[in-house]
């Protein structure tokens, strides 16, 4: 344990943002199931409203840097990519 008085605000500082970082994560992971949900029954307007949530969310993360900015970047182009093969060019 810390003796320090200022490592032991650190510590706190720590778990609390610790625990906050986790929240968003959580709040990220599910709303790109819900949207992955939607996409599966293909409900297209749905999910685009959806996508929209989630590009924000992630953007949100990573200017936070609660997320890489490189990962936030390939889980929207998969998810785009997802929701492009929903509305492919043949339909």
């Amino acid at each position: 344990m810390a003796k320090i008085r200022s490592q032991i605000k650190r510590v706190k500082t720590n778990e609390k943002r610790r625990i906050a970082n986790k929240s968003k994560k959580s709040e990220i992971k599910t709303t790109v199931k819900k949207f992955e949900r939607t996409v599966t029954e293909k409900d297209l307007e749905t999910a685009r409203a959806q996508l929209t949530r989630v590009v924000s969310l992630l953007d949100k993360a990573a200017s936070k840097k609660i997320i890489h900015k490189n990962k936030a970047a390939n889980k929207k182009s998969k998810l785009y990519r997802t929701l492009n093969s929903l509305t492919a060019p043949g339909e």
